[in-house]
């Protein structure tokens, strides 16, 4: 029997391992089965690629197994949340594979699918549900499931789960749950004030970090080209070249660049597909599954991709584009040196990016390995343009439109005290604080930009934040709208139609 035969599993969980090819739990593995099958709350912590999802999937099923109670009518026994759609049929996939023998009716529920289908497959309830959090709540407003019988909610990826932009949809799940319940948090990194708010969810959680959180795997080997004013897209081409026989994942910042950058490498001749959020679901899984089979070995991406999606045999990872926030590097990277396997990181950083690699390094605990070029000095990347800084290593506990004055609050630089230049006339003779102190750095003291606002010329008058043409409302507040016309059209039609009818009768 397998190496788990001690984490007293179910023969038929056993087997099914076996069969997946698991040989010996990991760490993460080992330390959380036990304490899910005891009924504790677990908060887990480990690096991507070390089994989060068996680390919870297993003991689930086996406690579903083990109850005598069965799905019944838009029944929700157990639900698990993820942050993709990718990551929700991953988690899905890997259950049905565990639980092949179990018995148990296991369901996926994501946006961009046919939300009719789902609600008659709720219909007859499901022992574990995988959502994400948009659609769920789109059929428990349909009243298409119920969830005040689930016993154990699971939150995968949990920092990004629990950030800002799923908050709110966690508080009305709070409302719709069964209290008690068994809450497991799992994500790779977790910073300071999501680990306090995670604790909120939970009653006395266990914490499990089997590394540091943001620590990458050990067996990826990581390296960045400091290409300056070299051209991106001619410097990817090579290093494919280079590495021609690999599997190679693409990672761009955004959807457009993504789709863009996917369709000059496939003029070049490579076999490369795409996968971002302006594509359907079903477009995104046939982009994967031609990944995974083979038929296109590389595979552009924005970070839609880079959480929990385990395809096995990536021998490259390139960050064309380098993540706003450096917890996304830790994952992207993730998609390589999976299960024990060695793998490969390479980035692109050029001198205006200079200050997203300097938050990565100080994730990681130290530099990255230079493979080409020279690391920009001050002068360069001021030359060059550099941008702030997103304090705190994260967006979590940050509003992605935080607004005027957010950037004190959420640990980005203050550039009210940026060093200016001396001013003349009115004024002159009040001085910066910062006047005088240190060098210009782009990491810590950007000087903002001031954008003069033009006057309004003799024929405009001033609306809101911009102008219009004097007279140009009165003018057009006679016509009417396209709608009132065609409105009138129809009136006109009706009378007509009806003086006909009343010919025709009086003959």
């Amino acid at each position: 029997m397998t190496g788990f035969s001690h984490l007293e599993l179910s023969d038929s969980l056993l087997q099914a391992i076996e069969g997946a090819g698991y040989d010996a739990p990991t760490p993460i593995q080992e330390k959380a089965i036990p304490l899910i099958l005891a009924g504790k709350d677990v908060l887990g912590l480990a690096q991507t690629g070390t089994g989060k999802t068996a680390a919870f999937g297993l003991p689930l099923l086996q406690g579903l197994m083990q109850s005598d109670e069965r799905a019944s009518e838009k029944i929700v026994r157990s639900l698990i949340l993820a942050p993709t759609r990718e990551l929700v049929n991953q988690i899905a996939e890997n259950l049905k594979l565990y639980g092949c023998d179990s018995g148990l009716r296991i369901l996926s529920v994501v946006g961009g699918a046919s939300i009719n289908r789902q609600m008659a497959f709720l219909s007859k309830g499901a022992d574990i549900l995988v959502a994400t959090p948009g659609r769920l709540m789109d059929l428990h407003e349909r009243e298409a499931l119920r969830l005040d019988q689930v016993s154990v909610l699971v939150l995968d990826e949990a920092d990004q789960m629990l950030d800002l932009g799923f908050i709110h949809v966690l508080r009305q799940l709070s409302k719709l749950l069964t209290a008690p319940r068994q809450t497991l948090l799992f994500s790779a990194t977790m910073p300071g004030p999501i680990g306090k708010l995670s604790r909120d969810y939970q009653q006395k959680p266990v914490r499990i970090e089997v590394a540091p959180p943001g620590k990458a795997a050990d067996k990826i080997r990581q390296s960045v080209h400091y290409i300056g004013t070299q051209n991106r897209v001619d410097f990817l081409k090579n290093c494919l070249l280079e590495h021609e026989g690999g599997v190679s994942l693409v990672f761009a910042r955004t959807k457009r660049g993504a789709e863009k950058l996917k369709n000059v490498l496939v003029s070049a001749g490579f076999a490369a597909t795409s996968v971002h959020g302006n594509k359907s679901q079903a477009q995104r899984d046939k982009a994967i599954a031609d990944f995974k089979s083979g038929e296109a070995n590389i595979l552009v991406a924005t970070d839609v991709a880079a959480r929990g999606i385990d395809i096995s045999g990536v021998s490259h990872v390139y960050n064309y584009d380098l993540p706003d926030v450096p917890e996304v590097y830790v994952h992207r990277i993730g998609r390589t040196a999976r299960a024990g396997a060695e793998g490969e990181a390479i980035s692109f950083c050029r001198p205006a990016d200079m200050h997203l690699l300097a938050e990565i390094e100080k994730l990681l605990g130290g530099e990255i390995d230079i493979a080409s070029g020279t690391r920009p000095t001050d002068e360069d990347i001021k030359k060059f343009g550099a941008k702030p800084v997103r304090r705190g290593g994260s967006s979590v506990g940050r509003s992605a439109k935080a607004g005027r004055g957010a950037s004190r609050s959420s640990g980005q630089p203050n550039h009210s005290s940026a060093k200016r230049p001396a001013r003349t006339g009115k004024g002159a003779g009040r001085k910066s604080s910062n006047e005088g102190e240190g060098s210009w750095s782009p990491i810590s003291d950007v000087p903002p930009v001031k954008r003069k606002r033009r006057k309004p010329s003799s024929n405009e008058s001033e609306k809101g934040r911009g102008f219009v043409e004097k007279g140009a409302l009165s003018k057009s507040a006679g016509k009417k709208s396209i709608q009132e016309k065609r409105a009138a059209q129809r009136s006109a039609n009706r009378r007509k139609a009806s003086a006909k009818r009343k010919l025709r009768s009086r003959s």
